[in-house]
């Protein structure tokens, strides 16, 4: 049906301790294409028994994986990273007919994902020590950094490949082992990776894949004592929860939560700049990331000029079937998905918004919407405060760049911004001044494995990506050794 090259890749059964389970009794889940609504498997869920079989083999392999040299585990990585390589069209496929995005997005997913095993292949060699000069002759203070243990990964339906190598490649690198559940939505990109990493040669039991339900599965992962990290990517209401749970047996957390990611345009921007940069943040899986443009603030100055050159490019973006050549937008995951992109636009028209490109749904019929524009935004509009996780971009006005930052900052949430101009002193200014994680200047788009990922306040807690990410896994152990002196 996929007309995969390789169709092994395509797996409908839990991968626990290097084997395919597939009880007779499973509780099956139907995955289905949302561009179609074709079924692409029969999906047998994991049940409890399941991840506490998981967690064990895991906790049973651990001792084994965190005592290869580096140098070794870096060889499995890099393995790893070669087959992904080798086998980008059909993960593409694969992600595309999971979760909607046109293919050429999805293999650029597949690659950036790859690119994190690449990366953590060689930090698995790095993970160094300290030494401490010792306050008496006879004592030696040394610093270890060590494998935390057990980990366990939950991942979301919008990058379903790449989520998963930004938290397995820095766990394994480390010397943990790690049991991912993946989102319901779109498992079969993390069992074609686990598939992959048997491959590799990565040991049963060092990565498992258990896909079900949270409250079955995500409740075990995070309540299981021999789990001592959970590494969560998803709503900020959903991390609260998790967090909450981790806490009774004081796990360690990575939390990749909810953003609210403004973009400033200043007056003395490069308009055509700021153009491609807003549609490249705001539409990219239609609108449905984390660090997506979700409020775009445009100086007075500009502000026609802006809105009339955007929703000229926006009005241009070509909406289908992933798979149908060149489409830039796909469908969104599912009806709730439309329904909040219209609970919002409503909102903001019956405010007196002003649509000036799409506005309703698409033509195609299903979950297609159209992309769309909104100029006279205001702050008392639901777009202001919420995400809307959809192609509608609300365009509000500002006047000097102080309330721009004031502005920006109005929200809980602190994961992505980004902003437009030409002065360098602004640069370092509003760049400083931006209470999120992280901020892109002059670009849309700054997501690289060699650099930290993550929010601030409750955009979530740690960070994903170069060499900070692999600290996130690993536990520091001081060691004081006397009687040095004869």
């Amino acid at each position: 049906m996929l007309a995969l090259a390789d169709s092994s890749l395509l797996k409908d059964a839990p991968y626990i301790n290097g084997e395919w389970v597939r009880p007779a009794d499973a509780d099956l889940l139907p995955v289905t294409n949302p561009a179609t609504g074709a079924e692409l498997v029969s999906l047998a869920q994991a049940g409890r028994e399941h991840a506490v079989a998981a967690i064990e083999a895991a906790d049973a392999a651990l001792p084994a994986w965190s005592a290869l040299p580096g140098k070794e585990r870096s060889k499995r990585l890099r393995d790893w990273y070669d087959l992904i390589v080798a086998n980008v069209d059909d993960l593409a496929r694969i992600l595309t007919a999971e979760q909607g995005k046109p293919l050429p997005e999805a293999r650029g997913e597949i690659l950036y994902g790859a690119a994190f095993f690449e990366w953590y292949a060689e930090e698995a060699k790095r993970v160094y020590g300290e030494t401490i000069p010792a306050p008496s002759p006879d004592q030696r203070l040394l610093v270890l950094r060590q494998p935390i243990g057990v980990c366990a990964a939950i991942t979301p339906w919008n990058f379903p490949m790449a989520m998963i190598p930004r938290k397995a490649a820095p766990a394994l690198a480390a010397g943990c082992t790690m049991v991912l559940k993946p989102a319901s939505a779109t498992p079969l990109s993390a069992l074609a990776l686990a598939e992959l990493a048997g491959r590799a040669g990565i040991p049963p039991g060092v990565f498992s894949v258990v896909p079900g339900r949270a409250s079955v599965v995500g409740d075990e992962l995070v309540a299981n004592p021999i789990v001592r990290k959970v590494t969560f990517t998803g709503s900020t209401e959903v991390g609260r929860m998790l967090m909450a749970k981790a806490a009774d047996t004081i796990k360690k957390v990575s939390l990749e939560l909810g953003g609210n990611a403004p973009v400033l345009v200043f007056d003395d921007a490069d308009i055509d700049v700021a153009v491609q940069g807003a549609v490249a943040s705001k539409f990219r899986n239609m609108g449905q990331t984390c660090v997506c443009a979700n409020r775009i603030y445009a100086q007075a100055g500009i502000y026609d000029e802006f809105v009339e050159r955007f929703s000229k490019a926006v009005s241009a973006l070509t909406v289908g079937d992933g798979f149908d050549e060149g489409v830039e937008q796909g469908p969104l995951i599912d009806e709730a998905a439309v329904q909040k992109t219209e609970e919002h636009l409503s909102d903001a028209v019956a405010q007196g918004a002003t649509v000036v490109a799409g506005g309703s749904r698409h033509a195609l019929g299903g979950t297609f919407f159209q992309p769309t524009v909104v100029s006279g935004a205001t702050p008392s509009m639901l777009v202001a405060h919420e995400e809307t996780f959809g192609p509608l971009a609300p365009v509000f006005r500002f006047e000097t760049e102080e309330e721009a930052i004031k502005l920006a900052n109005d929200t809980e949430y602190g994961l992505a911004s980004y902003f437009f101009t030409r002065d360098n002193a602004r640069i370092w200014r509003v760049g400083e001044a931006l209470e999120f994680g992280i901020v892109g200047v002059n670009t849309g788009i700054f997501s690289y494995e060699g650099a930290p990922f993550g929010g601030v306040k409750a955009s979530g807690i740690g960070r994903e990506g170069s060499h900070h990410g692999i600290d996130e896994f690993l536990e520091i152990k001081y060691l004081c050794v006397a009687g040095i002196s004869a």
